[in-house]
């Protein structure tokens, strides 16, 4: 008897489970996801950087004002980045100065 062929995300998910990345990518994922979970008054001053494998989310801000602002809002948006993840974040740092946006490639 014949089995079937595996999908290619369920073999991706297998192997990353495996590999033992899937925790990471599953973290990750979080820079992505930055700008629709904290909303575009904070995206626009902001800007996530990377995840490391502690669970720790370095996000660059555009002034120490905000980062003075977003410092004592870290509970509320951690709450709302967690929110159906299998792999929580466990805190922010935020880091001063946005670098330079990087030119939009078209085509």
């Amino acid at each position: 008897m014949k089995s079937r062929p595996t999908p290619l995300g369920e073999a991706v998910t297998r192997w990353l489970q495996a590999a033992g990345l899937a925790r990471r990518v599953d973290l990750a994922r979080v820079v992505d996801d930055w700008a629709g979970a904290v909303g575009p008054q904070i995206a626009a001053v902001t800007r996530a950087e990377s995840v490391n494998a502690d669970g720790t989310l370095w996000v660059r801000v555009a002034s120490s004002a905000w980062a003075s602002e977003l410092s004592l809002m870290t509970p509320r948006i951690l709450a709302t980045l967690n929110q159906g993840r299998r792999v929580p974040l466990k805190e922010i740092r935020w880091l001063t100065g946005l670098p330079a946006r990087e030119p939009r490639q078209e085509g």
